[in-house]
């Protein structure tokens, strides 16, 4: 299973999850229970935190400033 070492996640596939537009930049949540299983807890746009295969989502790296600001904002999930 490929882990995922960073906190934002962009969605390149959505098979059956209407609840996740593909292209959006989720925060992952750490959950090593899920990772034991092969999924990944992901906030969705609902706001709540759901599980989701990997291969779902690419783990991407954005600059200090911008993961400061998403830590700022309320909701977990970037439009």
């Amino acid at each position: 299973m490929k882990k995922f070492s960073q906190r934002f996640l962009v969605c390149v596939e959505n098979a059956d999850c209407d609840d996740l537009p593909r292209g959006k930049i989720y925060a992952a949540v750490p959950d090593k229970s899920a990772a034991r299983s092969d999924l990944i807890r992901v906030v969705d746009e609902s706001g709540e935190d759901h599980l989701y295969p990997p291969r779902y989502f690419i783990a991407i790296s954005l600059p200090l400033e911008v993961r400061r600001a998403l830590a700022k904002t309320k909701k977990k999930f970037v439009a």
